[in-house]
Parts: C-alpha cells; structure tokens; sequence
C-alpha cells in the first residue's frame, strides 16, 4: 500500500515525530523501521512495499533531527540528546504492540539506539533486526585512533571517491540518489556524532546484556565491507557479546562485498529475501 504520513508526539519532550505507516489487509505482525543517521524513513518505501507483500504491517518515524521530524538544525537531536532518541524509539515500538507480533528492524544509528531499547525493552518485540550495526565501543576506538574527521566522510577511505559516499553502496544510482536527496548526507552539529557513543560501555557490559530476555530471536545482518563492520569482525564480536549473555537464537548474516546499506546494495533482493524468511521463521 502506499506510505501514509501521520506524527508520534515524543514523550520525552512533545516534539511531533513524523511518522508513516504501510498498511495490508489482514497483517501477519508489523515491522517496526528505525533509519539511520542523516538519512530518513521514506528512503524505506521499496523495503516496506516488499515487507507488504509478504504479510507485514510497517511503520517508521523520522529521528528527532531527521527527515521531515527536523525542528531545527538537521542531525541536532535536541536538548534530550541521543538518549531522547533512544527513548522515543522505545516508545513508538510500545505504541504499535497489541494482536500482532510487532519486530523491529533498525539500521546503523537506529541499530546503535535499538541496542539499547532492548536492554530494558526487549518484551515488546517479537524479534529484532540489526542492520549496518558494530561493537559500538570498539569502532569508537578504531575511529579514536585514527587521523583526519570523524563524521560521516571518514567512512569513505578504501573506496573510489566518485561522491564521497560510496560506502555505502556498490551500485551508483543509489548512491547518487543519496547525495541528491536533500534530507541525506547533510553536515553534521559537531556533537552528534559522540553523542551516538555514550552507550557504548554499557552495551558491551555483560552485566546490562544480560537484562535482555534469552529468548529474543536477533538478527545482525551486514556487509562484509561495510567499514562499520571492521570487515566482519566487529559485527561477529557483537553477535557473540549476545550469545554469552545467553541469548539463544543469535543469527548473524554477512554478505560478502556488500557496504553499509544493504537494502540499497546490488545484492538488495537478497537481503529482503533474508529478511523475510527471519521474520516468517519467528511469528
């Protein structure tokens, strides 16, 4: 069905979210969408028309500082802070719970802050996907201990420099269409970018981990030259972080070649496909 646009009032501080909503007759459960940092959710439309096509409900808001939810500088997440962020995504997922399993499927900057929704909030999810995610305290060091910016220009050293953000994909129009939407790959306030590593001991203390319910089903999916993923490593050091906490249905998934946004990569039917046998195994 064709995205509908309505707003999520934070609770955190009243600001209105925009939210949008993929609607299909008779769902089987609803997938929760948290997009990543300077991007926004409608850039999910052909992600969701898929998840529509295979029996799933979605619904997405746009990150305070983000998409059409920015109320001032973009990438600015407020007097609340990332922790805000994280508290209005937990909120939202709350929101959508009742007759259907509700999943969640939150990429990079919404994966960093759905780490930490489900160290307290892991009952309201039937199961959660982990898209373009990492060891947040160990890419902070990696990114601490290297030279040059910290912002989003950093993650494009290793590859051609046709625009700047060929990390993120192997294939150029969608590329190009990212550096064309304005509500993408804008600069960032100087603190956002820290401010996404303030959790990041907590979220590698075994102590919070095990907060989580053992039975989560998780899915990490990534590509394996997404440099957020330290070729694989930080992602599969992530998965394992989780299984030593006890959580027992840990899958972690990487796609040889893929960069950072694996639902915009040349391989991007695959990855859908992936996703929905995960959700249909875990209704």
């Amino acid at each position: 069905m064709a995205m509908q646009r309505s707003t999520f009032t934070s609770p955190v501080d009243d600001l209105e979210l925009a939210s949008y909503a993929w609607d299909v007759a008779d769902p089987r459960g609803v997938v929760q969408v948290a997009h990543g940092l300077a991007e926004h959710s409608a850039r999910y439309d052909r992600f969701a028309r898929a998840l529509n096509d295979a029996g799933y409900a979605v619904r997405a808001c746009d990150h305070r500082g983000h998409g059409a939810s920015i109320a001032g500088i973009p990438g600015d997440f407020g007097a609340p802070g990332f922790e805000g962020l994280i508290a209005d995504l937990a909120a939202y997922g709350a929101s959508l719970r009742g007759d259907l399993p509700v999943f969640l499927f939150a990429h990079s900057m919404g994966s960093f802050a759905a780490q930490s929704v489900i160290l307290t909030h892991s009952d309201q999810y039937a199961g959660v996907v982990l898209s373009g995610s990492t060891a947040l305290d160990l890419l902070a060091a990696g990114l601490a201990a290297a030279e040059g910016p910290v912002g989003l220009e950093a993650f494009n050293a290793g590859f051609e420099h046709r625009t700047g953000y060929e990390w993120l994909s192997r294939d150029e129009a969608e590329v190009d269409l990212y550096v064309a939407d304005p509500l993408c790959g804008f600069d960032l306030p100087e603190a956002t970018v820290p401010a996404l590593f303030g959790a990041a001991g907590t979220l590698a203390d075994p102590t919070a981990l095990a907060g989580i319910r053992s039975d989560l089903p998780l899915l990490l999916a990534s590509g394996s030259d997404d440099p957020l993923a330290g070729g694989g490593q930080l992602v599969e050091v992530l998965a394992q972080r989780y299984r030593d906490a006890g959580m027992v249905d840990v899958t972690l998934r990487l796609y040889d070649g893929a960069r950072h946004e694996i639902l915009n990569e040349t391989n991007r039917d695959e990855v859908t496909a992936d996703v929905v046998s995960w959700l249909d195994a875990h209704l």
